[in-house]
């Protein structure tokens, strides 16, 4: 049988961001260099995810005072090129270190960390000084107390629900029903069937309610259609007959000529 785990995926409000302090005083760059990449990718973290800013805010402090070893300090030169042709700046450790402290460190943990987007999002999260002052002391102090603000809170709810719990009033249950004596259950019970008879009876001898009579609109569609016609007859003079007359003078003079 094979187990399939399900993937560890958590979301940004999941995430908590601390602030570290390091102290470079007398240390070796390259392995300072590590640790702060470390911390700023969060893999010190249970909740470490690679496509996430799950790592930390670091302050570093001293950056003057850090080393190297072996012959770095005279050997290790640091290029940089504005891609034209004869235009390669090439400057030496020990001059960057007396110019630019914090930029040894910072350029040791960029070449540590990833080559994308999320890599340089991470180095803004680096915060490098050459002496023991840094302006955010108020961030590493919250940070500090983050874990007795949440067990504060968590205390402070717990003791809230309690003291709801107690307020709430007990439910109140319903007065049961007294059960009715067997004599009145019985008397209900040989009445019913009487009740009963007594109304189907009633419903036997109800006569059938008549309906009343259909009214008969085709009469009266009838009788409006011939009146018009009537009127119309009755208003048409009577038509003259002149074939008549004309028969009769004709006779007449026939009659004189005989």
């Amino acid at each position: 049988m094979v187990t399939k785990l399900k993937q560890y995926n958590p979301s940004a409000n999941d995430l908590v961001n601390d602030w570290q302090v390091v102290d470079a005083s007398g240390q070796v760059l390259g392995r300072l260099a590590t640790q702060i990449a470390t911390l700023l990718m969060g893999k010190h973290k249970p909740n470490y995810v690679p496509h996430m800013m799950s790592g930390d805010f670091v302050v570093v402090i001293n950056a003057e005072q850090i080393k190297v070893t072996g012959l770095k300090a005279e050997k290790k030169i640091y290029k940089r090129h504005s891609q034209y042709p004869g235009n390669l700046k090439e400057i030496s450790y020990e001059v960057m270190h007396d110019r630019h402290p914090e930029r040894v460190i910072e350029l040791a943990v960029k070449g540590m960390l990833p080559k994308s987007k999320l890599g340089r999002q991470m180095l803004k999260r680096l915060k490098v000084y050459a002496g023991a002052e840094h302006p955010h002391s108020a961030q590493v102090l919250g940070s500090e107390r983050r874990d007795a603000r949440e067990a504060a809170a968590a205390a402070k709810a717990e003791a809230e629900t309690a003291k709801a719990e107690v307020k709430k009033p007990a439910a109140k249950k319903a007065p049961a029903k007294k059960a009715a004596p067997k004599a009145k259950a019985e008397v209900k019970a040989e009445v019913a069937p009487a009740a009963e008879a007594e109304t189907a009876k009633a419903e036997v001898k109800k006569p059938a309610a008549k309906k009343p009579a259909a009214k008969k609109p085709a009469a009266k569609k009838a009788t409006a259609t011939k009146a018009p016609a009537t009127k119309a007859a009755a208003k048409k003079p009577a038509a003259k007959k002149p074939a008549a007359k004309k028969t009769t003078a004709k006779k007449s003079d026939d009659s004189g000529e005989k």
